[in-house]
């Protein structure tokens, strides 16, 4: 998996599968985009207005956790 954040554009993207061809974006709201492989998994998850839909912290920090451990914080109160 990968989180990349675009503070200019404030869009964040998470790529849940290594770099394939033919997918295809379903758009499920004016700010969520999913993208799919061509055998119908998930291939990646698009958000616009980035740092208010990942903001899980009263400092702007969203925490990354995998397995109930924190793996770390994206700093989004600068966008």
């Amino acid at each position: 998996m990968k989180l990349s954040y675009d503070a200019r554009r404030n869009i964040a993207y998470i790529r849940l599968r290594p770099e394939t061809a033919g997918v295809e974006s379903v758009r499920v709201s004016d700010e969520l985009t999913v993208d799919m492989t061509p055998d119908g998994s998930v291939y990646g998850i698009e958000l616009l207005n980035a740092n208010e839909q990942l903001r899980a912290t009263e400092d702007g920090r969203f925490v990354l956790e995998l397995a109930g451990k924190a793996a770390g914080t994206l700093d989004l109160s600068a966008a």
